[in-house]
Order: structure tokens, then C-alpha cells, then sequence
């Protein structure tokens, strides 16, 4: 899962990336790189700059002069969460950018291709030499092959020709150009911001619509299934950006774990409040659940794995008030947010410091009571059974754990970090035919005291409807639906590690 933001038409199209990505951090924190297009009048054509780095936004961009050398009119930036290529290579930080017969390309990638393995053995075959081992290499390639003479039919011709998901941005001499994938996996957005001086207008493309909040951007719509936009300065001379479509899909297949796991609750994405679909996913586990209060107790406690459970336990309480079931939300769970990545010494490896060091008990609000702990998902488990057992220090009466979302069952192919059925937890009990004796068995390694995962049809009623029949989620992590057959695809990331 990575974060992709571009920006065109602004006098400070770097600083506004290096905002966007900051806002969208939450969506990969391994890397981060900026590509800036300015205007060479001696040379009479439009030259990239960048600047990327392994860490956080504002590891990576730390030195401020960075900006004096990335001035231009138009940006594109990347935050990477490496779930294709090796995480520890250089060479797989986005944006990608090359030269070629039609001048300058560089793109950033959100998302998986499903057939890279096939597309990347054809263009070695034809002497293509690959500098990273990400998928999202390929796509330029296939562009430069091209005879098209126009980037955007370029782009239109490689991604006739790749499978799978993706949401990017690309600079392609002096346009911007915001591609999403037939079926709609991962979500972009496009908005506008006005200059309070000028009047001059900008448009920006980001994954999500926190982005446009942080530079006071408006948000004007969902970059469609399918979709190529082309923006330059025609575009925002006029206030309209021109598209074409690739050839549909049978179906629209966007990630329901958006909803649940990635996205910021106060973003919009597949148009709809994240925040209200996560109360959904709260009340909805709210009514699935069978504990009961102690009765020496008043309310039952309910705690929040923070951040992304926030939004579940505050529905989970505010339904459980409804049906006379009193709870109350407390903050058992203290997350420390200013964890780097080079906060974990080097040689130090333990699963326990690093829960240790992202989390923080309150006694006080744990001690002696039964408690509700919400979080949105479980899927290898040793995080989980180490937060249990963080917690389990603070004594407690009981542990009863409650998981906003269905269990893992199956592999993603299309943008998440566990590619390989191994990796889940699930994995390790797929002996047991019996659903609630593998959810017994889940229970006991964690070590909790009861563990309640919510419904498939819980899930699904918690999520906006389409009045559209072709229009669904993609819920192959939970269901084993794949919306794309997978049958060549980089299945374990540590194979390119």
C-alpha cells in the first residue's frame, strides 16, 4: 500500500507534495521521493528534478534547501510501503523517471500488477534492462516501446497491456496524467485550489482526500475506474481536464479493507466518509456481540488499538447505549506517534520492544476491570498476541477482543502486505473445518479471553451500497473472491529481499 500525490500549475509544486505525502504518510512509511518538472527556457523544454530517500516525509526531506533546488510548476511524490521489490533497495523508491524518444516520464504507483512476472521476462527478452524489481518499472518501459506519439496514448497503449491494480501519477514532459485501474481497486482523487492573488488555478491528484486539506485544496471528484486524465496548461487555463477511458471491466472491485484498515478517517475515498463507515463497522460489531457486562461492574469498558480502531470503538459504545447495553469508551492504549523508523536501534529485532515502543498502558483505566479491546483487523497475530500480553501487565479482569473486520483468510495481490497464505494467521489452523473451533484456537495463541470477529454481512452492511449491479468491493482477503484470476504474480516480497 504506498500514498501518490501530484500537483500542476503551482509556484511551489514541491512544498505542496511534501505536504500531500506528509498527510498521506499512514499509507507507507519506508520511502519517499519527489519529482519536480520546471521549465528550461534555454533548452526550451520542460527537465525533472528529485530528491528521494529511505524513511518517513519528514526524514527524507529534512534539509529545507532541498526545496531551492525543486522549483518548477508541476510535482509528483510517493510514499512507498513496499508490497512488490525488495523494501531494503534504493533503486525501488518512486517516483520512477526515465528519458526517452518523447522527452521525460516519471510515475508513482499505488498498487499491484498481476502479470509483471510475464511482462518483465517479454521486455528483458527485448533487451529492456531493468534498474529496480518493483512492478511499477514495467509500466514506463511499455510506454517508451510505444509508436504512439503522444504520452498520454502512450500510456494508454502500456496500460492496455498490464493487469491488476493501480492508482498513479505520472509527469510526462509538461502534463500530469492520473491513471486508475479498470476495476477501481485503490482510490484517487482529483481537486482544485485557486491562488488567493492570481486566480490562477491548480489541480491535484492524491489517494486520498486528506491530502487537499492540508493545502486548503477542494476536493471536485474520484478519478473513475478505467480512467487516464490529462491535465496541463490548457486544462487549467480553461478549468476542464480532457479523459479517456481504458476498456471496462465486468465489474468494479474497490478494496473494501480501505474502509477498514488504510485509509484516514477523514478522508472521503470511493466518495464516501471514512469515519462513517468505520462507525458503521463499530455499531455493526456492537449487535454481533454476545459479551455481557459483569455485574459488578456499572458499564463495560471499551479500548481502542489506536489509531485506526478510534472510529470502530466510538460506534461500537454508541450502539451498545442504544440496545441498554452501557459502555464506555476509555483510552486504555496510549500510541506513540513519533516512533521513526530509526527509532529501533540496529540488531534489535524483538516483536516486544517494538509493540513496547509504539504503545503505552494505562493502568489506571485497565486495571481490575473486563475490558472490550477493539482493533480493525488481525493478520499474522504476533503483533496481536504481544499487545495482549503488554496488556495483561496493567491486570485486568478479562480481555475480550473484538475485531471490526472478518478474519484474513486469503492472500492480497493487489496492494497489501501479506502476498502469501503463510503469512496469516489463519494459516496456521487450516486443518480445523469447524469456523468456530479455528476461531478458539486464534483465541487461545492470542491469549485472550474471548475474541469476536464481525460478520462477512456485518461487514458488507456497514459499507455504502452501489446502485449500479456492476459496481462491488473487492473482498478477496476475507471471501477468496478475486475479481482478477491470479496465476503468475511475485507471491512473497522476500523473494526480491
Amino acid at each position: 500500500m504506498c500514498g501518490v500525490f501530484g500537483i500542476f500549475n503551482s509556484k511551489t509544486p514541491a512544498e505542496d507534495t511534501f505536504y500531500g505525502l506528509y498527510s498521506l504518510q499512514h499509507r507507507g512509511q519506508e520511502a519517499a521521493g519527489i519529482v519536480v518538472a520546471e521549465y528550461n527556457k534555454a533548452k526550451k523544454k520542460t527537465l525533472f528534478r528529485q530528491h528521494k530517500g529511505m524513511g518517513l516525509v519528514s526524514e527524507v526531506f529534512k534539509d529545507e534547501t532541498l526545496f531551492e533546488n525543486l522549483t518548477g510548476y508541476a510535482a509528483i511524490g510517493h510514499n512507498r510501503y513496499s508490497t512488490s521489490g525488495s523494501s531494503k533497495s534504493t533503486n525501488n523508491i518512486q517516483p520512477f523517471s526515465l528519458t526517452y524518444r518523447s522527452g521525460s516520464l516519471a510515475i508513482a504507483h499505488n498498487g499491484n500488477l498481476t502479470n509483471s512476472r510475464a511482462l518483465r521476462r517479454e521486455l528483458t527478452e527485448l533487451g529492456v534492462i531493468f534498474q529496480a524489481s518493483s512492478d511499477t518499472e514495467i509500466i514506463p518501459h511499455l510506454a517508451a516501446r510505444s509508436r504512439e506519439k503522444e504520452p498520454v496514448n502512450q500510456i494508454y497503449e502500456a496500460l492496455r497491456q498490464v493487469q491488476g491494480a493501480y492508482s498513479m501519477v505520472i509527469l510526462a514532459n509538461n502534463q500530469l496524467i492520473a491513471a486508475r485501474d479498470p476495476y477501481g481497486f485503490r482510490p484517487l482523487a482529483l481537486g482544485k485550489k485557486t491562488d488567493p492573488l492570481t486566480g490562477e488555478l491548480s489541480y491535484i491528484v492524491a489517494s486520498e482526500t486528506c491530502a487537499f486539506d492540508i493545502i486548503q485544496a477542494e476536493y471536485i471528484r474520484d478519478i473513475e475506474p478505467g480512467e487516464i486524465l490529462l491535465i496541463d496548461h490548457l486544462a487549467t487555463a480553461n478549468e476542464k481536464t480532457s479523459s479517456i477511458f481504458l476498456p471496462p471491466s465486468k465489474r468494479k472491485a474497490r478494496c473494501i479493507f480501505e474502509y477498514v484498515y488504510f485509509a484516514r478517517p477523514d478522508s472521503f475515498i470511493f466518495k464516501h466518509s471514512v469515519d462513517k463507515v468505520r462507525r458503521n463497522l463499530g455499531k455493526n460489531l456492537a449487535r454481533e456481540s454476545t459479551t455481557k457486562q459483569n455485574p459488578d461492574e456499572k458499564e463495560l469498558t471499551v479500548v481502542s488499538v489506536p489509531d485506526s480502531s478510534n472510529t470502530a470503538a466510538l460506534g461500537f459504545v454508541r450502539e451498545s447505549l442504544k440496545m441498554q447495553r452501557p459502555a464506555r469508551f476509555e483510552h486504555g492504549l496510549i500510541r506513540n506517534h513519533y516512533v521513526g523508523r530509526t527509532f529501533i536501534q540496529p540488531g534489535i529485532h524483538s516483536r516486544d520492544i517494538k509493540v513496547r515502543s509504539k504503545y503505552n498502558i494505562v493502568r489506571g483505566v485497565l486495571f481490575d476491570r473486563p475490558i472490550i479491546l477493539i482493533d480493525d483487523s488481525i493478520v499474522r497475530g504476533t503483533t496481536a498476541r504481544m499487545l495482549i500480553k503488554l496488556i495483561r501487565e496493567a491486570e485486568p479482569k478479562s480481555i475480550h477482543l473484538h475485531i471490526s473486520s472478518p478474519p484474513i483468510t486469503n492472500p492480497c495481490f493487489y496492494g497489501m502486505d501479506f502476498p502469501t497464505k503463510r503469512q496469516l494467521l489463519t494459516h496456521m489452523f487450516d486443518s480445523i473445518d469447524n469456523e468456530e473451533e479455528e476461531i478458539e484456537k486464534i483465541r487461545e495463541y492470542i491469549g485472550v479471553d474471548s475474541l469476536k470477529y464481525l460478520s462477512m454481512q456485518g461487514l458488507l452492511n456497514s459499507v455504502p451500497s452501489f446502485e449500479d449491479e456492476t459496481c462491488s468491493y473487492c473482498t478477496a482477503c476475507f471471501s477468496g473472491d478475486y475479481p482478477i484470476q491470479v496465476t503468475d504474480v511475485t507471491t512473497d516480497k522476500e523473494e526480491n529481499d
